[in-house]
């Protein structure tokens, strides 16, 4: 051991008339020699020695009752007790780093509680009370910020406090005060009872100079003049500070309120890719001071410091936030654990940086211990920075310092992955008045690129930009166009990027992301160049860009997960709101399978499936919002309405541009029975209402679009029918009255929203249909004359062109000989109606020996080429049509003889 350090740890066991010191340091020692104030708390209270030796049984002690004049000494010896206790248990192993920071919080918590009440009192019996107009009472409400907020408060730091209350006012005691003075001065008292220093020390150093304007603003703000407050003049380093609020005092439910309505401030609705710039300005801030204060060594400023760990979370938190909610907590760890789990940090990236934080955590709470100080850095004194290094196990100051090294240098090389430097291109220049045309743009486009760039220089959204926004403009534009020249896109691909650059002129966010990063660039280059469907919805709804930029997008996902992440943004109650959240909901998933499908990692089956499930999704979400309502309106009447899908939604073979074939059934409810509500109603209005708002629901533009168009074309009687009808009419009209076609229909009809009850019916009535004995003479006759009416009215085929769907030996002869096969097979192989699919009818008619298996493989093998071919169409922007080459004639004319 030192002998400068054995002298000291002598000395103190001396004092504290302990036996000298042993060969070994025990726990004890690792205490008296790592922290000057639990020496000094041991000396002036020698009985805590022996709980010192047994950490884990020390007793919850609360604070003494005193009065007004001892109560800050009384609390000063409160946190230094329960001090002592936090820097045993540290010392002794007993603690993790979490429970350490965890404890501090705790006793600084116990301490603002405990002060705050005192500081009232004392006030109040001057000037009264403050209280509502029902004269409820008014507490004041501490926020904490910072550390104190996530609940990881260094040992020795300050507290940050925003102060607030309810409403304004004046107490009602005989000297009044407005509720403003009365407040400012509650908080006033509270930093001078918890930070005046006193022969006992102090209790944590107050900080208020995160309020609203600072110093220069007032020490305690109503709750509505906050919200207004950021709302006009927030600025960006209030949004990462109020990542961290909590309440931790006082009126908790006003304070958490207050948070919770300052979250659209925290957290855009978008991804908010801003916050690089903001994060890099406040680095670049940070790091101006370390090299002018010379704290190049600080463990909290310093390069791959704590707050470089801190930032790289908080800006996921600021990007993602306002889409994942997981990511909105004050807490470094909850925070750290969703950035993982949402795939901003790997697995590994994740592991390593919560090393790092809670090894330089532990060193600064030790450097903290040492003298009760807020200092981020090591001391200078050699005896004393030996002192830390034993404390935290190591034999000599070396070991440390290298230590720390590795570790701020993983920090380093991760913050700068993770912020990415912007790109050094040179900015375009628009010109004083925006009039400029860089001769670049004209020689690589055509003149039409050319006048849409000056018209969108021009345009009302680039001429009310802002200096930040328009430098982002001015960065982000030619960098795109120039990626655009290197992808050779064409004029009129070009032209969809400019209006790209229209619409997201006023969302300062995608410019700014646009103009930082070239793997942005390349992907919105990529989609625009190779799907114009992709590339309208982008136009259309700028917030796509979301998933579009997002890189952790790609591969599976659960539909039903992605909807409740959207929809829980929406207040329960809004219908309107609702309903524009639903569709943000269906955008985005059905153009992330947009981009998986142009990605490769889905087969034509998988995505049609997909796209079937959205819809699925979609009508389930709508029939549950949409009977709620009615249901609170006019009370329950049966087992709810049942939607059955027919079509390619039905066939679970859904496009990206289809529309949905559905037909509206209910369980079969007596004739003079109504509902149990309010305003009750019979069953034909009461399902005939709810089926009229289903399809409002579905077929409503909203700023997200619509959900779908529908076509209730199939239901029986067709246009004339009934929008809704019970199961024992349809059963009754399919068995007596339904024509072949829509038979053949009924093959692919299913049940895709509705109770479990009226999908068992409807599916014994389709299989008793289907499974009918028919003369397959007339039904040949009678589907063959059908198809080809159809054909003469709906084949837009050419000389030069195929038409995939209609065409002879397209989609829908192959769908047709299927249907044939099922209304004419299913008595004597009735697992034939246990599927709605087209390519596993095939497979069972295989099976089953009523088709040759060269015939099954070729007829499989077409089904899926050409709906690949219809999905590759649609996401072109072109008709889905074929060129007649030789092999589509080939393989168009087999088919259509097999189907004959």
């Amino acid at each position: 051991m030192n002998p400068a350090v054995r002298e000291l740890l002598h000395s103190r066991r001396a004092e504290l008339g302990l036996a000298p010191v042993a060969d070994s340091i025990d726990p004890l020692d690792r205490v008296l020699i790592a922290s000057d104030l639990a020496f000094d708390v041991l000396r002036r209270q020698p009985e805590l020695l022996a709980w010192l030796r047994r950490p884990g049984d020390w007793p919850v002690e609360e604070l003494p009752a005193v009065g007004d004049d001892g109560f800050a000494e009384a609390l000063r010896r409160y946190r230094r007790r329960h001090s002592v206790r936090l820097i045993a248990r540290d010392l002794f192993g007993l603690d993790s780093v979490p429970e350490t920071l965890g404890g501090a919080t705790q006793l600084a918590e116990s301490c603002i509680e405990q002060a705050l009440a005192q500081a009232a009192t004392e006030l109040s019996a001057r000037f009264g009370h403050a209280r509502r107009s029902d004269g409820a009472p008014i507490t004041l409400a501490v926020i904490g910020m910072g550390k104190l907020g996530g609940g990881e408060l260094n040992f020795s730091s300050d507290v940050d406090l925003i102060l607030g209350y309810a409403e304004g006012g004046e107490t009602d005691g005989p000297r009044k005060l407005s509720f403003e003075e009365y407040f400012a001065s509650v908080g006033q008292r509270l930093a001078q009872l918890l930070g005046d220093v006193s022969v006992e020390g102090f209790v944590a150093r107050v900080d208020y100079r995160l309020r609203p304007f600072g110093t220069a603003g007032r020490v305690a703000w109503t709750f509505d003049a906050m919200e207004q407050y950021y709302q006009r003049e927030g600025r960006d380093w209030e949004r990462y500070a109020w990542i961290k609020a909590r309440t931790v005092a006082g009126d908790r439910t006003g304070g958490a309120e207050l948070i919770e309505s300052l979250r659209p401030f925290v957290y855009r609705r978008y991804l908010d890719f801003t916050a690089i710039e903001g994060l890099r300005d406040m680095k670049s801030r940070i790091d101006l001071e370390v090299d002018r204060r010379d704290l190049d060594g600080n463990l909290k400023l310093g390069p791959g410091g704590i707050r470089e760990c801190e930032f790289i979370v908080q800006l996921a938190q600021m990007i993602r936030g306002g889409r994942e909610p997981s990511l909105r907590t004050p807490s470094f760890y909850r925070a750290l654990e969703a950035a993982t789990t949402s795939g901003f940090l790997d697995a590994g990236e994740s592991a390593q940086l919560r090393h790092a934080y809670e090894f330089l955590r532990r060193v600064e709470n030790r450097v903290q211990m040492l003298a009760d100080e807020q200092t981020h850095s090591l001391p200078q004194d050699p005896v004393a920075r030996l002192r830390v290094a034993i404390g935290l196990g190591h034999d000599d100051v070396d070991t440390l310092d290298a230590a720390i090294a590795e570790v701020r240098g993983t920090v380093s090389a991760l913050f700068a992955r993770v912020l990415d430097p912007p790109a050094r291109d040179k900015p375009l220049r628009l010109g004083e008045h925006g009039t400029e045309t860089p001769a670049q743009l004209i020689e690589h486009f055509g003149p039409e690129v050319a006048e849409a760039f000056h018209g969108l220089l021009n345009s009302l959204p680039v001429k009310r930009m802002d200096t930040a926004a328009k430098s982002r403009f001015e960065r982000a534009t030619p960098r795109l166009l120039a990626e655009a020249h290197q992808q050779h896109l064409a004029d009129a691909q070009v032209l969809r990027l400019l209006r790209l650059l229209h619409a997201i002129a006023g969302r300062s966010s995608y410019l700014a992301l646009l103009a930082e990063r070239r793997g942005a660039r390349d992907r919105v280059v990529e989609v625009f160049k190779r799907s114009s469907f992709l590339a309208e919805r982008v136009i259309q709804h700028p917030l796509l860009l979301d998933d579009l930029l997002d890189e952790r997008q790609g591969g599976d996902f659960d539909i039903d997960r992605e909807f409740d992440r959207h929809l829980q943004r929406a207040a329960q109650d809004d219908p309107e709101a609702l309903l524009i959240a639903l569709n943000e909901a269906r955008q985005s998933v059905l153009f992330r399978t947009g981009l998986d499908w142009l990605a490769g990692t889905l087969d034509a089956h998988a995505c049609s499936t997909r796209l079937a499930d959205i819809a699925e999704v979609s009508v389930q979400r709508v029939v549950h919002w949409v009977t709620r309502e009615h249901e609170a309106q006019h009370g329950r009447l049966g087992e709810g309405l049942l939607v059955v899908a027919y079509g390619s939604f039905g066939g679970v073979e859904l496009g990206f541009a289809s529309d949905l074939d559905l037909v509206f059934l209910y369980c079969d409810v007596d004739d003079d029975r109504l509902s149990d509500g309010p305003r009750p109603l019979d069953r034909s209005r009461y399902y005939a209402r709810l089926a009229q708002r289903v399809l409002h629901w579905l077929g409503t533009s909203t700023r997200a679009g619509h959900l779908y168009e529908v076509d209730m074309r199939l239901r029986p009687d067709g246009a004339k029918g009934l929008l809704v009808s019970s199961l024992s009419t349809f059963a009754e009209y399919q068995e007596a009255r339904a024509w072949t076609y829509e038979q053949q229909a009924l093959v692919r009809a299913r049940v895709v929203a509705g109770a479990a009850i009226g999908q068992q019916r409807f599916a014994e009535i389709r299989a008793r249909v289907l499974g009918r004995v028919r003369d397959r003479v007339a039904l040949d006759t009678e589907v063959r004359g059908m198809r080809e009416r159809w054909r003469q009215e709906l084949d837009r085929s050419t000389r030069e062109w195929f038409d995939l769907k209609q065409g002879e030996g397209g989609l829908v002869d192959l769908e047709f000989w299927v249907q044939r096969c099922v209304l004419g097979a299913t008595q004597t192989h009735p697992e034939l109606a246990r599927t709605t699919r087209t390519a596993e009818l095939i497979d069972l008619a295989a099976r089953d020996g009523l088709l040759g298996t060269d015939d099954a493989r070729f007829l499989r093998d077409t089904h899926t080429l050409w709906l690949t071919q219809s999905l590759h169409c649609t996401l072109d922007g072109r008709p889905r049509v074929l060129a007649r080459t030789d092999d589509v004639l080939s393989r168009a004319q087999r088919l259509a003889s097999l189907v004959v």
